[in-house]
C-alpha cells in the first residue's frame, strides 16, 4: 500500500472522528486529520534533525527537528508516536515516547491535530532512505543557529515553538 492509500481518521475542530478516508484524498481535500511529532534526543542530549526526501507527499526536501507522521485510522496517538519514531529512526525497542502537548495546526498544507512527544534514543539510528535524505544529532544551540538559515517544515516549526514556549512557562 502506498502512503496515499493509508486510511486516516478525519476529525473535527474538537479532535472527534467524523469519517475515514485515504491519506491522498484527505490531503487533496484539505481535511483535518491527526499527526504525531516526536523530538528524539541521543544519549548526549542532542536533537535528531533531518531533511526530508524530495518524494514526500507534504513538505518535500525541507528540514525537520521532529520525526513523526500521520496517525492511522483507529490508531492512538501514543501508538502512532512509538511506531513513527521507530520507523523513521530505523530502530526497534525504543522506549515509549512521552506525551508533552497537543495543538491544532492550521497552515499552508492544511489542518491537523498535532500531538507532541519526546523520546531518548540511545540506539544507533538507521533512518529510512525513502523518508530521510540527511540526518544528524545537533546540540540545542546549533539547532537554534540553524533556524533562520534552513527551510523548515512549517508544522514542525510550529510544534517546536509551542514546545519551547511550554518549557519556558515551566509546564513540563
Amino acid at each position: 500500500m502506498s502512503a496515499a492509500d493509508e486510511i486516516l481518521d478525519i476529525v473535527d475542530e474538537h479532535d472527534r472522528v467524523v469519517g475515514r478516508l485515504p491519506r491522498g484524498q484527505a490531503y487533496a481535500e484539505g481535511l483535518r486529520h491527526r499527526c504525531v511529532f516526536i523530538r528524539a534526543r541521543d544519549a548526549e542530549g542532542r536533537i535528531f534533525v533531518h531533511r526530508r526526501t524530495p518524494t514526500k507527499l507534504v513538505f518535500p526536501s525541507l528540514y525537520d527537528m521532529f520525526v513523526g507522521g500521520v496517525v492511522g485510522a483507529g490508531e492512538s496517538y501514543d501508538d502512532a508516536a512509538l511506531r513513527e519514531a521507530e520507523e523513521e529512526l530505523g530502530v526497534s525497542g525504543l522506549p515509549r515516547p512521552e506525551f508533552v502537548l497537543k495543538f491544532l495546526y492550521d497552515g499552508p498544507a492544511g489542518s491537523w491535530w498535532s500531538a507532541v512527544y519526546e523520546v531518548r534514543c540511545e540506539l544507533p539510528v538507521n533512518p529510512q532512505a525513502e523518508e530521510v535524505a540527511w540526518h544528524d544529532f545537533l546540540p540545542d544551540e546549533e539547532l537554534e543557529r540553524r533556524l533562520p538559515d534552513w527551510e523548515w517544515v512549517p508544522d514542525g516549526l510550529a510544534a517546536y515553538e509551542r514546545l519551547r514556549a511550554f518549557r519556558a512557562r515551566g509546564d513540563g
